[in-house]
């Protein structure tokens, strides 16, 4: 199990927005992520920076899984509408990297 950090940052003005929108993700999504092996994913704001949490099987393979997964590819489109940079699921993002934790 691998637990992978991310930061994001929502457009300015869009923080209702993506509040509203995450409120409820769409089944398919929901079905989709859990497929692609993930187990949590957790996400916290602060102003316009969020942070993800997100615990999965193997984070590279999940990217590869959703990458072009019809319920993943609207909810992007729709992500691309409120954050400053779109993800669009190329290359090998490994999250932000860990530099210390409480043993």
């Amino acid at each position: 199990m691998q637990r992978i950090a991310l930061h994001t940052r929502i457009k300015p003005g869009r923080e209702a927005d993506y509040d509203r929108v995450h409120a409820v993700i769409p089944a398919e999504l929901d079905a989709a992520l859990r497929a692609a092996g993930v187990h949590s994913w957790e996400i916290w704001r602060d102003g316009r920076d969020l942070f993800h949490l997100v615990e999965v099987e193997d984070y590279r393979a999940m990217r590869r899984a959703l990458a072009d997964h019809p319920a993943n590819v609207p909810w992007q489109a729709r992500m691309a509408e409120l954050l400053e940079i779109q993800d669009d699921y190329s290359g090998d993002d490994l999250g932000i990297g860990k530099v210390w934790e409480l043993p």
